[in-house]
């Protein structure tokens, strides 16, 4: 079926317009209940959301459409994504729902849902979710006896934080530094500044004032100026920048430096290497992670997967190959052996543990290759499947996959959340990196610009 509610990361859009209303969002709680409404036992969910103001708005109408077809609803209040994963495996819940859209900002939202096994839906399951949404009438409506009962879940951050602790090295001592966290006002406002205290470190935190607004405005992950004019200013050893659901991270140095996610998987990769954690003799990532990463772990005989953007994809990749970490190099870092999706908070700690043992500066710990150049530029257009196939874009990144031979890249797309194609090229030559991307940049037909 032609897939036009869930894209590469659940359900996204606009707050209070389609597919982000309250009829619709109800719809996919009814929908979801019945897709996971198997036995007899008592069915429950668990939903979370980050700070977004709409959040309210669609909290209150997805716990309306389980509770309609007879599931029971625990409301966790802002919390991480990541918790979502952990919390359904955990409470046996039938399945799990995060609101958010993530590193957006405050206008957007969405939906986010997980199996009882804590890991997000695949295209099948999602597929059969979108076909009752579309047909509402078909979803049986629980007896009056059976309608659901919703309540709150006092302790779910508290669960969380142990797990969190609990995923990091046996003993793990943070009492040597200084860290900036930066929760981007956003999901991990209150769980991000009390793992990181609770071990030890003096801790700095910034992005800590949601007002339902300001989640990633000028802060987080995807706006990392704040967290590295603080690192400096407050002399830290090290920053953290999660975004707003804190399924992402990226780190920064004690010279104010950016770390992405490239560097980090490197260098949780090559200490799990030497400690002898490391499966699947490599790691998985997408197809815009930078060369100079496959040339580093090459070098250490350990493999580069690569996978379409997304971080499901990286997961459904590391559990059918037997890979424990991957990610991509926006920040999401997944590690199976601790998490069911991208862990922020938990990547985090894995890279505090590695830069401890081995007694080096966030500076060096975390520069362990040297990236190839690489720009991305996005470009608006009103149909990207149009524009990616129109003859004088086919003709542009011909044309630049012939100039960058086989020592670059070229990636066009369409982004999977927002009407944009992304034009990514790499290659030693910055300069010929720049010239392809802006050649077919200006290839892309005025009208669908």
């Amino acid at each position: 079926m032609s897939r036009s509610l869930f894209g590469t990361d659940g359900v996204r859009g606009r707050a209070n317009s389609k597919p982000m209303t309250a009829d619709t969002v109800m719809r996919v709680g009814m929908a979801a209940g019945r897709v996971f409404n198997r036995g007899s036992h008592r069915h429950r969910v668990v939903i979370g959301k980050d700070t977004r103001l709409s959040g309210y708005m669609i909290e209150q109408a997805m716990t309306a459409g389980f509770l309609s077809v007879g599931m029971d609803v625990f409301l966790l209040g802002p919390i991480p994504t990541p918790a979502i994963g952990f919390l359904t495996r955990s409470m046996r819940a039938d399945l799990g729902v995060m609101i958010s859209a993530s590193h957006n900002p405050y206008e957007d939202n969405g939906i986010k849902l997980f199996g009882p096994d804590g890991f997000k839906l695949s295209d099948t399951v999602e597929d059969q979710i979108e076909a009752l949404v579309e047909q509402p009438a078909t979803i049986p409506l629980a007896g009056s006896a059976a309608i659901g009962r919703a309540k709150r879940l006092d302790d779910a951050e508290g669960r969380y934080i142990e797990a969190v602790k609990g995923s990091a090295a046996r003993g793990l001592d943070l009492s040597d530094l200084k860290i900036v966290v930066d929760c981007a006002n956003g999901a991990a406002y209150k769980v991000a500044p009390t793992v990181l205290w609770e071990l030890g470190a003096e801790v700095i935190s910034v992005g800590v004032s949601p007002d339902g607004f300001n989640i990633n405005d000028n802060c987080g992950s995807t706006h990392p100026a704040m967290v590295q004019e603080q690192v400096v200013t407050h002399r830290a050893d090290i920053g953290i920048a999660l975004d707003g659901d804190a399924d992402r991270v990226v780190l920064v140095s004690e010279q104010g430096d950016l770390i992405d996610g490239d560097q980090l998987m490197a260098t949780i990769a090559n200490q799990w290497k030497r400690d002898g954690r490391l499966a699947g003799n490599g790691l998985v990532a997408t197809v815009m992670s930078n060369l100079g990463l496959e040339r580093f772990l090459a070098a250490l005989g350990l493999a580069l997967v690569r996978t379409q953007v997304g971080d499901r994809y990286v997961l459904e990749r590391m559990r059918s190959d037997g890979f424990n970490l991957g990610g991509e190099q926006s920040g999401h870092i997944i590690m199976t052996d601790h998490a069911t999706t991208g862990d922020g908070l938990m990547a985090a700690l894995q890279a505090l543990a590695a830069m401890i043992k081995s007694g080096k500066p966030a500076s060096e710990t975390f520069r362990v290759f040297r990236p190839v150049p690489q720009l991305l530029k996005n470009v608006q257009v009103g149909d990207a499947n149009a524009a990616l196939t129109a003859a004088s874009v086919v003709a542009a990144i011909a044309a630049a996959e012939k100039k960058l031979g086989k020592e670059g890249r070229v990636l066009v797309r369409k982004s999977g959340t927002e009407p944009l194609i992304r034009i990514m090229a790499e290659g030693d030559d910055s300069d010929l990196v720049r010239s392809v991307v802006d050649a077919i940049v200006e290839a892309v037909p005025r009208q669908m610009a």
